[in-house]
C-alpha cells in the first residue's frame, strides 16, 4: 500500500487541479482502511521526496489527533517508535518540524512517562556535543512541551538546568530561539518551587536576546514574548530584573536598524511593565530614562518621501491601528499618566515637552502635542487645576501653525482635551469655537484626513456645551446639513452626521427646528443598501440614537416605533457586526422614550443580541499549519463510524488551543458584545414586566461573558448584570409577589457575590471601577433587599475597605513597596472614589447601629484624605463623602445617636474644610456642616454659634456661586434641624437676599421646605421678607429648576400670601416684570 500511497501524495504536489482532485478521492478511499497508519509511516521514512515525507507526518498528526483511540494499541506502539527514528534520521528542517509536531499531538494522548524513549532522546539530543542535535532536541523539546505544558512540570527543574546551559550557547541561535520558546510555554505552569531558577536565568536570558537579535530579527520579536508572558503569569520573578529589562526594550526600541515590529514589542513590554509595576519603575529611578529614549522616537521624522501613517490622507482619524514604534512611544506616556503620580511625571516629563514645543522641526513640534494630548487622559485633575490655560494657548496657536502635520496633532490634542479636561475646558468657549467654525467654512478645499481631525475636535468640545452652544447654533447646523446634501464625499456625510449627534448632545431640545431635514436625511441613508454606504449607516444609527434621548419625548416619541423597525429591517438584510451594535445602541436609546414600542419586537431583539455574545466570530485562532490538508479532515468520518465513541471523541477544534499560535479578536465583534451587554441591560430596566419572560436568557449569556479575554466585553457584562437586578426589583416593586421577590434575591445572591470577588482578583483596574460603579448602582434601588443575606453587609464593607487601603489585585496591592500615601495616579485614586461612594449608600440601607462598626473601621481611611498635603480631588472626594454619610443618617433609624457620637470627630475636619483654598472643597465642607446639623440634631447646638459665626464670615467673601447655594442650604438645614437656636432676625435676611439658587438646584428642596417651615413657625418675619421671597419664587416657579414636591410646596406658599397678606403681596408682585408676573399667576392658578 506503501508505495500507491506514495503515488497519490506526490500527485497532489501536482499543478494541475483535476490531477489533484483524483489523487483527494484516491486519498479518502485508502484513508477507510486500518493499514493507513502503517503505510504512512513508510512513506515517511522511506520516500526520497521531502515534500512528500513531510505530507505523511502531516496526515498522520491529523488522524492521530482525531483518532487516536481508534488506532489500535499495537500500531500506537510501533508509531511512537517510528516517529522518534524518522526524527533521528532526518536531514530536512521542514519535515523535522512537522516530525515534532507529530510528537506533540501523540503527547497529548501519551503523556510524556507512557513514553520513555522520546524523553531519552530528549535528553541525549539536548546534551549531544554536536550543535546540530542540540538544536534539533530543542526543537522537539518546544514542541511537545507547548503542545502539552502540564504533564511535564516533574521535569522543570532539570529543563530549567538544561536552560541555564543552552542560553549561554551564544553562537547557537537557532538552540536559543526554541529554548526561550519552551521557556515561555513552561511559565504559566511554574510553581513557588521553580521561582528562583527561573530568576537566576533572567540574565542569560537578555543576553541571549540580543544575540538572537543579530542573528534573526523575526525569531527575536517571537522571542521576546517571554517577557509578556513572565509579566502576565509571575510578575515577581522580573522584579528584581526590571532595571536591566528596561534597559534592554529601551535599546532595541530606539535603534532604528531594526524593523518595526521588533521595536514595536520592545517598547510595548515597557508599558506592560509601567501597568503593573509603576512603583517599581519610578522606585528604580527608570522614569528619566524612559522619556529620554521615547522622546527621540515620538519626534521621529519618517523616512524621506513619506508621511506617518495618522497623517496620511486616507486616515480614519481615530488614531487606530497604527502599530509602530511612534505609536508605542505615545502609548507608553499614557500608560504613565494613567498609573503614576502626575507630580512626579510632569517633573521629568515637561522640560521635555516644551523643548520639543519650542523646536524648529516640525515633527518635534507634533511630538511634543502628542505628549500634551496623551496625558489628557490619566492627568486631568492635574492639568485642569495647575496648567489648563497655558496649554490650551500652546495647542490653539498650533491650529495656525505653517505645516498641516503640526496643524493636524493640535486638532487631535484639542479633541483629547475637550474629551477629558470637564468642565473646565469649555469655560474657553469663546476663543476656541471661532477657531474650529474656522476649519469648517473652508470644508471643501481641505483633505479630507484633515478634515477628519478637525471634526474629531469639533465633536469632543460642542458636546460638553450644554446651553452655550446656542450662539454657535445656526452657523454650525447651515455647515452640517449642507455637507449632508452637497458633499459628494461620503466621508465627508458621515462626519457631518456624526457631529449633528454631538450638537445634540448639548443642544437637545434646543435642536428641536432643525430636526425634520435631519430626520429626512438619516432615513434616506438607513434605506439604501449598497455596499459603500455602510459606514455612513453606522454613522446614522449612533446619531439617530443620540437623536432620541435628547431631543424630547414628544418630538420623538412619533417616529419610535418606525426606527425600531428601521434596525430590524437593517439586521435583516445585512451582517455587519459594526451595524447590528448601532441598531442595540437605538435600541436601548428608543427603550428610554417609549418602552412599549419595543414589546412586541422584544423576542427578535433578545435573539439578535444573545447570539451576538455566543457568537466565536472575529475570534481567529492562528494555526501554525499548513491549509492544505484540511479538506481530509472534514470527511474523515464516514456514515459507517457514527458510533458513540466517534461523536464523543470529535470534540470542537477550538478546545485544542495548544495547536493554536495565538488569537486576535476583530475589534468590531468586541464592540458589538460590549454593546449587546449595555442594551440588554438597559432594556430590561426600561421595558420592565415586559421584559421578564427574557430576564434569565439574557442573564445567563450575560453571566457568561464576565471571564471573556477582553476588558471592555467584561466591563459592560458586569454592569449589564447590575441593570438586571435593578429591573428585577423594579417589577418585584410594581408587583409585589412571592415569585418576584425570590427571583430578585436569587439575582441577588449570584450577583453581588461575583462582584465582590471580581474586586479583589481582577486586573484591569477599569473594569473594576464598572463593578463598583454597577454595585452602587443596585445598593441604590435595592436597599435593603440586597442585604438579606447575613455576612453580606460585612463583606461589602470589608471590600470596601480593600480598596481605600489598596489591597486589591488591580491595585499591584500586597505589594512589597511601601507606599507614599499622598501621591497617586489619578485613576487610582478616582477606583478609591467609585468605593467610598458604597459606604453612604450602605449608611442609607441598614438601621445605623448595624452599621456602625463598619462605619468606625470606614472612616478613619476616608478622613485621611482630607489632609492639606493630599490633592485637590481627595479633599474634596473625603468632604463630599463625609457629606453624603451623614445626609443619609439623616433618614435611617439610629441615625441620630450614630451621627451625635460621631460629632466631635468630624466637626474640626469639616470646618477646616469650609476654610479650604478651593471652591469644591469648600462647597462639599458647607454641605457636611449643614447635614451634620441636620443628622446630630440637639448634641451640636452647642456647636451653633461657631458655625453661623464661620459661615457668616464665608457668605462675606465667597465668590463661587455653588459655595453660596450651599450656605444658603446649610444654614436652612440648621434652622429646621434647631430652629431655636439661629438668630433668625439676622440670618434670615442675609439667606432671603442670596435666593434664587444659581447652580446647585437640588438644594431649593432644602431652602424652600425651610422657608414653608419657617412661615408656619414665625409668619411675621418671612413676611417682612416678602419682596425678594417672591421675586426669588417667580423665577423658578414653572422651570425645571424645582422637582414637583417643591413646586407644590412653594405654589401653596404664595396661595397663603395671596390669601392673608394680599396688601403685601400685590405690593412685591407690582414690581416684578410681567412676564414674571404672569408665571407667578399661572403657577398659583395650577396649584
Amino acid at each position: 500500500m506503501s508505495e500507491e500511497l506514495e503515488q497519490i501524495l506526490s500527485q497532489l504536489t501536482q499543478p494541475d487541479n483535476a490531477v489533484i482532485q483524483q489523487a483527494t478521492a484516491q486519498l479518502k478511499q485508502a484513508f477507510k482502511d486500518p493499514a493507513i497508519i502503517p503505510a504512512l509511516c513508510a512513506v515517511m521514512t522511506g520516500s526520497q521526496n521531502p515534500q512528500i515525507r513531510q505530507s505523511a507526518a502531516v496526515m498522520l498528526r491529523m488522524r492521530v489527533k482525531k483518532h487516536w483511540k481508534k488506532i489500535s494499541p499495537d500500531h500506537r506502539e510501533s508509531l511512537k517508535a517510528v516517529v522518534l527514528q524518522a526524527f533521528t534520521q532526518e536531514s530536512e528542517h521542514t519535515v523535522r518540524h512537522s516530525l515534532s509536531q507529530l510528537s506533540a499531538v501523540m503527547v497529548k494522548h501519551e503523556t510524556p512517562d507512557r513514553w520513555p524513549a522520546l524523553l531519552q532522546l530528549l535528553n541525549q539530543s539536548t546534551k549531544s556535543n554536536n550543535p546540530q542535535d542540540r538544536q534539533v532536541g530543542l526543537l522537539l523539546l518546544s514542541k511537545v512541551v507547548e503542545s502539552n505544558p502540564e504533564p511535564f512540570k516533574p521535569h522543570y527543574h532539570q529543563l530549567l538546568q538544561l536552560f541555564g546551559t543552552v542560553l549561554q550557547d551564544l553562537n547557537n541561535p537557532t538552540a536559543l530561539y526554541y529554548c526561550i520558546l519552551t521557556l515561555t510555554a513552561m511559565t504559566a505552569y511554574t510553581g513557588s518551587e521553580e521561582m528562583n531558577q527561573m530568576r537566576s536565568l533572567i540574565p542569560s536570558l537578555i543576553v541571549a536576546l540580543k544575540h538572537l537579535i543579530k542573528a534573526d530579527q523575526d525569531q527575536a520579536s517571537e522571542a521576546m514574548e517571554v517577557f509578556d508572558e513572565l509579566m502576565e503569569s509571575e510578575v515577581s520573578i522580573i522584579v528584581p530584573h526590571i532595571a536591566d529589562i528596561v534597559h534592554f526594550c529601551l535599546e532595541v526600541g530606539a535603534d532604528t536598524t531594526l524593523s518595526d515590529s521588533l521595536r514595536v514589542k520592545a517598547l510595548s513590554c515597557i508599558a506592560f511593565l509601567i501597568r503593573l509595576k509603576s512603583k517599581t519603575v519610578l522606585k528604580q529611578k527608570l522614569l528619566n530614562p524612559i522619556l529620554q529614549t521615547i522622546f527621540p522616537v515620538l519626534s521621529a521624522a519618517p523616512p524621506p518621501g513619506e508621511e506617518d501613517p495618522e497623517d496620511e490622507e486616507d486616515d480614519s482619524g481615530d488614531g487606530t491601528d497604527n502599530e509602530n514604534p511612534k505609536h508605542c512611544a505615545a502609548q507608553i506616556i499614557d500608560t504613565m499618566a494613567l498609573h503614576m503620580p502626575p507630580e512626579k511625571l510632569f517633573q521629568q516629563l515637561m522640560p521635555l515637552t516644551q523643548a520639543c514645543l519650542a523646536s524648529e522641526n516640525p515633527y518635534e513640534r507634533k511630538g511634543g502635542l502628542m505628549c500634551l494630548a496623551v496625558l489628557a487622559e490619566g492627568c486631568a485633575d492635574h492639568i485642569r487645576t495647575k496648567m489648563l490655560s497655558s496649554v490650551l494657548q500652546t495647542v490653539c496657536q498650533s491650529l495656525s501653525d505653517s505645516n498641516q502635520v503640526v496643524r493636524s496633532a493640535g486638532l487631535f490634542a484639542l479633541g483629547q482635551f475637550s474629551e477629558y479636561l470637564q468642565p473646565e475646558v469649555s469655560k474657553y468657549c469663546g476663543e476656541i469655537m471661532p477657531l474650529l467654525l474656522g476649519y469648517m467654512s473652508c470644508l471643501n478645499q481641505a483633505k479630507v484626513g484633515h478634515v477628519t481631525k478637525a471634526f474629531y475636535a469639533l465633536e469632543n468640545f460642542m458636546e460638553n456645551l450644554g446651553a452655550e452652544i446656542a450662539p454657535y447654533l445656526p452657523t454650525l447646523m447651515d455647515t452640517m446639513l449642507s455637507a449632508l446634501n452637497n458633499a459628494e464625499n461620503l466621508k465627508i456625510k458621515e462626519l457631518a452626521v456624526s457631529a449633528i449627534g454631538a450638537i445634540a448632545n448639548a443642544a437637545k431640545e434646543l435642536l428641536v427646528p432643525y430636526f425634520p431635514p435631519v430626520i429626512e436625511s438619516l432615513k434616506g441613508f438607513l434605506t439604501a443598501t449598497t455596499e459603500e454606504m455602510r459606514s455612513l449607516q453606522t454613522q446614522a444609527l449612533d446619531t439617530l440614537s443620540v437623536l432620541a434621548r435628547t431631543i424630547g419625548n414628544d418630538v420623538f416619541s412619533p417616529l419610535a416605533a418606525e426606527c425600531v423597525q428601521l434596525g430590524l429591517n437593517l439586521t435583516d438584510t445585512i451582517d455587519d457586526p459594526d451595524l447590528r451594535r448601532c441598531t442595540y445602541s437605538l435600541y436601548s436609546a428608543v427603550s428610554t422614550v417609549s418602552p412599549d414600542c419595543l414589546t412586541p419586537h422584544l423576542t427578535a431583539i433578545t435573539t439578535v443580541m444573545l447570539l451576538a455574545l455566543k457568537s466565536t466570530e472575529g475570534v481567529m485562532a492562528h494555526l501554525e499549519e499548513d491549509k492544505t490538508f484540511v479538506l481530509l479532515d472534514d470527511d474523515d468520518d464516514d456514515d459507517d463510524e457514527k458510533d458513540g465513541d466517534a461523536i464523543l471523541e470529535d470534540e470542537p477544534e477550538m478546545t485544542d488551543i495548544h495547536d493554536v499560535a495565538g488569537f486576535t479578536v476583530e475589534n468590531a465583534y468586541i464592540d458589538e458584545k460590549e454593546d449587546a451587554c449595555d442594551s440588554l441591560g438597559e432594556i430590561a430596566f426600561n421595558t420592565g414586566a415586559a421584559f421578564q419572560p427574557f430576564l434569565e436568557s439574557s442573564f445567563q449569556q450575560v453571566y457568561e461573558m464576565k471571564d471573556f479575554p477582553h476588558e471592555d466585553v467584561r466591563r459592560a457584562a458586569f454592569g449589564a448584570m447590575g441593570q438586571f437586578c435593578r429591573a428585577q426589583h423594579k417589577v418585584w416593586k410594581e408587583n409585589p409577589t412571592e415569585a418576584n421577590h425570590q427571583a430578585l434575591q436569587k439575582l441577588l445572591d449570584v450577583v453581588l457575590p461575583c462582584f465582590l470577588e471580581t474586586v479583589r482578583t481582577e486586573r484591569e483596574r477599569q473594569v473594576v471601577m464598572g463593578v463598583l460603579e454597577a454595585m452602587n448602582s443596585i445598593l441604590k434601588s435595592c436597599q435593603g433587599e440586597a442585604f438579606k443575606s447575613p455576612a453580606r453587609l460585612e463583606e461589602i464593607s470589608h471590600t470596601i475597605r480593600d480598596v481605600l487601603k489598596k489591597k486589591t489585585v488591580c491595585q499591584d496591592g500586597g505589594g512589597d513597596e511601601a507606599d507614599d500615601e499622598d501621591q497617586q495616579a489619578e485613576y487610582d485614586a478616582m477606583l478609591q472614589e467609585f468605593a467610598g461612594e458604597g459606604i453612604p449608600l450602605l449608611a442609607s440601607a441598614v438601621p445605623a447601629d448595624t452599621f456602625a462598626p463598619f462605619l468606625n473601621d470606614l472612616l478613619p481611611l476616608i478622613m485621611s484624605k482630607a489632609k492639606s498635603s493630599c490633592t485637590v480631588a481627595d479633599r474634596s472626594f473625603s468632604m463630599g463623602t463625609l457629606g453624603e454619610i451623614l445626609q443619609a443618617l439623616v433618614s435611617v433609624s439610629g441615625g441620630r445617636g450614630v451621627a451625635g457620637r460621631l460629632s466631635n470627630r468630624l466637626l474640626p475636619v469639616l470646618v477646616a474644610g469650609v476654610r479650604d483654598g478651593d471652591a469644591e472643597v469648600r462647597n462639599n465642607s458647607v454641605f457636611g456642616l449643614g447635614s451634620l446639623a441636620q443628622a446630630a440634631g440637639p448634641i451640636v447646638v452647642s456647636d451653633y454659634p461657631m458655625m453661623l459665626s464661620l459661615f457668616s464670615n464665608l457668605l462675606v467673601k465667597e465668590s463661587d456661586s455653588r459655595v453660596i447655594d450651599n450656605l444658603c442650604a446649610a444654614l436652612c438645614r440648621m434652622i429646621m434641624s434647631n430652629v431655636e437656636a439661629v438668630p433668625l432676625e439676622q440670618v434670615f435676611p442675609a439667606l432671603v437676599e442670596r435666593l434664587p439658587l444659581k447652580e446647585d438646584m437640588e438644594e431649593n428642596k432644602t431652602v424652600y421646605s425651610c422657608l414653608a417651615m419657617l412661615y408656619t413657625h414665625s409668619p411675621a418675619l418671612v413676611v417682612s421678607q416678602m419682596k425678594p421671597i417672591v421675586a426669588a419664587s417667580s423665577q423658578v416657579l414653572g422651570t425645571k429648576d424645582l422637582d414637583a414636591e417643591t413646586q407644590n410646596t412653594l405654589a401653596m406658599l404664595m396661595r397663603e400670601f395671596t390669601q392673608r397678606h394680599s396688601a403685601e403681596f400685590q405690593g412685591a408682585v407690582t414690581s416684578l416684570p410681567a412676564e414674571q408676573q404672569a408665571k407667578l399667576s399661572a403657577a398659583i392658578a395650577a396649584s
